[in-house]
Order: C-alpha cells, then structure tokens, then sequence
C-alpha cells in the first residue's frame, strides 16, 4: 500500500514532467501583434512550426491598438511587437533594442531606410509584406460581359460603364475603413506622379501641397462619381467594411470587383470553396496630366517585427530572427492563405492569386503606403476621413458634382484652412 506522502511526492513529480514536457517551465516571450481571429490562429501556426523552442511564445492580440504598446510602462511592455506600420520603428527607435545583423539581407533594398535609424543599427526585421495594389474581381463576370481586364485608368472607367449597361455594379467600396479609401487614393498618386508621391513619402512635402495631388484626386473622384459605379450608392459604401465588401464580391455576388490587399484572400477562404472564379488584376497605369501613361503603381505594407523589452532578450532576439527567415510563415501561407513572405528567397505553394502578387513584388519598384511613412495624415486617421467627406460630397453624382473644387476642398481640409 502506497502511504500519502509517497503519493503525493509521486504526483508532484509527476506534474513537473509534465509541465516540461508541455513547456509550462519554460519562459515566455510576450509578441504583440495586431491580428486577431483568422490571422491571429494562422499566426499561431507560425509559432507552433518553429518548434522546438527553449521559451513559449505567447501572443498578445491588440488589433489596431497595438501602437499603445509604446505608450505602457516599459515593465508592462511585451518582449517582442509586430508593427504594422514600419515607420513606427524611427518614430519609437528609442524604445527599441538593436538587432544583430542578419548574414543576407533577403527583403529588398525599400525596407532598410525605415527599419536603419541615424546610428546605422538595425532596429527591425521583415516579417510579411502587402500587396495594396490589387482588384479582385469575378472572372464570369467579365466573361458573360466580353470584358477584358484593364491595363489603364481610362480602360478601367470603360470597363466600369461597361459593367454598369450590363446590369453589373462594378465595385463594392470599403468605405467604413479610412485605410481602404486611403490605400485607393494612394495607387492613383502613386501613378499619376510617382516622383510627387516619393516626396511625400519621404516627408519632404506635406500632403496637401503638390498639385498632383489635386489632380490624383479629381481622377479618383470621377471613378466614384459615375452612376451605378459603386455598390449601395454613398451610404452603403460608407456603411461597408473590408471584409464585408470582399463578401459582397465573392459571396453575394452583388458588385464585380473590389479593390483590396492580398489579404483579402483569408477573407475569400473563409466563405469559398471554388476558387476558379476568382481573379486578380494590378493596379492599372495612371495616366498623367500629359495623357502619357507611366509604369503601373505598386503601393506596399509590411509588418515588420521589432524587440521592445529589456529584459528576456537573447530569447526575443531568437524569436524575431527565426520570424524572419524564409521558411517561417511557410503554415499560414499553405493553411490559411492571404500572406506574403517578406523575406524574398521564400517559395512557398501560393494560390494561384498570391503568385501573380508574389512575383510582381520580387519583379518591380515599390513604395510604401504614406500611412508606414506618415501615420495618421496616410492611414485611417484624418486623410481617411477628408476621403470619407469628399466620397460622401461626390459619390454617384456624375456630372453634376464640380470634381476640382471638392478636390481642392480635401486638400484645403488638410492643411487645416478649410471647414
């Protein structure tokens, strides 16, 4: 008969071999990110494939919150952050430890100026990039109406009236989401003055100055005034959100295309089976105020992962440096869908959509989107919603709405001397 206290001494042991075993005694490292529900299980994937670990990582999801991390008491902080927005790595370098070099620097030559602060350390590693320069669309459609997809602005307002006298609403707008309207606008400029919008990016013009601007929006402006063009008019778009939008496309069926980064796929996953019917198509060429028409826009994001925490840093330095490699988001790509590697030497199984983005990635120029370079002023802050007025003022109105006075209104809203 076993006595009590060699019971008990067995079962204390016999916890502590499990514990080990699941990796209860192991240390955490805390990894913000601004995932949640579909991506954020995809994420988990990730960290479960780099396995073994001598420490447990321990997602933090704060969604679009997760810039507060920097505002916390640095006791509080988490070791390791998926910032969406690399810019945020100058802006908060102080907060950051540096990284070690990596032996290649397989991401493209677009990321070291934001993640290389003034004293030539390396504060931040790719992680995923985004395709924002993309339109999905129903491929049967444009069959049933004899559309080929466009490779111009001009060809692309055809296709939309095309659409329109075919009984077909061409876009679903994502119009509740200031970084949906914004990431539109900013392919236009992107085309329509891709030396403008570099100055901008880089902080050497505001916003609101370049004439270009003006201009970009007054053709943006055109798109969303034509009748019939937008799904619901103005007040459904406004009432729309991103993934409710890429719904309306693929699942209700109710408009042709929508305008949406590479991410849209998880969204499309979650509600399709058959993929055969969905296409994507770049960002057409702009043409310019000259009528020529210069290389098509290629607007890009990118999560970029960073050390926050002092204290537990050789573990958070491993973990960054393995997200980093180009096997790692190997899970999310082949079981959840809607991601593209940073890292340039991945070849992972891409949907046959992801490939065409993945490729046009590896093969031209980008730019980052001004919300990486500006904050707010690009993404869903005050731009978005001076976007949200000017689509409210022009939305369906055709020729009745005067496009260069509400395009200057915009820009005279941003410079703080309109309203």
């Amino acid at each position: 008969m076993v006595d009590r206290r060699t019971f008990l001494a067995g079962s204390v042991a016999g916890f502590a071999a499990l514990a080990g075993c699941s990796g209860l005694t192991r240390p955490a490292v805390k990894v913000a990110v601004p995932w949640s529900g579909t991506e954020l299980e995809a994420f988990r994937s990730v960290l479960r494939g780099l396995e073994p670990l001598g420490y447990r990582p321990v997602p933090v999801p704060l969604g679009d919150d997760i810039a507060t991390v920097f505002d916390q008491h640095p006791a509080n902080r988490p070791d390791v952050v998926l910032v969406p927005q690399p810019g945020l790595v100058a802006a908060k370098g102080e907060q950051l430890a540096p990284l070690a070099e990596p032996p290649s620097w397989p991401y493209g030559d677009v990321w070291d100026p934001l993640l290389r602060l003034e004293d030539g350390k390396l504060y931040g590693i790719p992680f995923k990039v985004t395709h924002k320069s993309v339109v999905w669309y129903r491929k049967s459609v444009f069959q049933a109406c004899g559309l080929s997809v466009p490779e111009r602005w001009s060809e692309w307002r055809a296709v939309n009236e095309s659409l329109v006298k075919c009984g077909v609403v061409p876009l679903a707008l994502a119009g509740a989401d200031g970084w949906a309207l914004t990431d539109f606008f900013e392919n236009v400029l992107a085309g329509h003055a891709p030396e403008v919008y570099q100055t901008i990016a880089l902080g050497n013009a505001p916003l609101y100055e370049p004439p270009q601007v003006r201009t970009a929006l007054a053709g943006l402006g055109d798109m969303w005034a034509a009748e019939g063009a937008l799904l619901g008019g103005v007040a459904g778009s406004l009432a729309r959100q991103f993934a409710d939008a890429v719904v309306q496309v693929f699942v209700h069926k109710r408009a042709a295309m929508v305008v949406a980064p590479d991410f849209a796929e998880s969204v499309i996953g979650e509600f399709v089976d058959d993929m055969s019917d969905i296409g994507v198509f770049l960002f057409p060429a702009v043409e310019g105020a000259d009528h020529r028409t210069g290389p098509r826009p290629l607007v890009v994001g990118g999560d970029v992962a960073v050390v926050v925490s002092k204290d537990n840093t050789e573990n958070a330095h491993d973990l960054v440096n393995r997200l980093g490699t180009k096997n790692a988001p190997d899970r999310w790509i082949t079981d959840f869908g809607g991601f593209l590697a940073a890292n340039l030497d991945a070849r992972p199984q891409y949907s046959e959509q992801l490939t065409v983005l993945a490729n046009d990635i590896r093969d031209r120029d980008v730019v980052f989107d001004l919300s990486d370079r500006l904050g707010a002023i690009g993404g869903s802050g005050e731009f978005g919603s001076a976007l949200q007025d000017f689509l409210e003022r022009v939305g369906g109105r055709g020729a009745d709405v005067d496009m260069t006075r509400e395009a200057k209104r915009v820009v005279d809203e941003l410079a703080g001397t309109g309203r």
